[in-house]
């Protein structure tokens, strides 16, 4: 597996209030090194990105949470006055894939999607685009 311990050495914040959706996230990546911290709702994933916010080099943000959703929880990390605020990259997750539903994600500030339920290599390519780590495949 080319995978294996792709993405050591990064850590990212999802922000998902479905334990099973958690879960999968988690198994999907488990063997690739990368460090997942969870959040249950929007307003969860703003605390800990404001509290650590060198911590983490991207956020996976599902758009349909409780208190806070994945659009107001993107405005509000976007708001902060802190320098990583504007850097990170937030990519939605949400099985509303229409052109309005991605304009909205691209208006709160996001950076990009990805569908639900979430494809594995989908994922894969996000994260390696926005971690900057090079595809197995296609390197050299």
């Amino acid at each position: 597996d080319n995978n294996e311990g792709c993405f050591a050495g990064h850590r990212v914040l999802l922000a998902e209030d479905i334990e099973i959706n958690r879960e999968i996230v988690l198994s999907l990546l488990d063997n690739t090194g990368l460090v997942i911290d969870c959040a249950e709702n929007g307003l969860e994933a703003c605390k800990r990105f404001e509290a650590n916010p060198g911590l983490y080099d991207l956020v996976l943000m599902d758009i349909h949470m409780p208190e806070v959703d994945g659009y107001e929880a993107t405005r509000r990390i976007r708001s902060m006055d802190i320098p990583e605020a504007l850097d990170i990259p937030i990519i939605a997750m949400t099985a509303n894939v229409f052109r309005e539903d991605i304009e909205k994600c691209l208006a709160a500030g996001m950076d990009d999607h990805v569908g639900k339920p979430i494809n594995l290599e989908e994922i894969f390519t996000m994260l390696r685009k926005y971690l900057h780590v090079p595809d197995p495949v296609n390197a050299g």
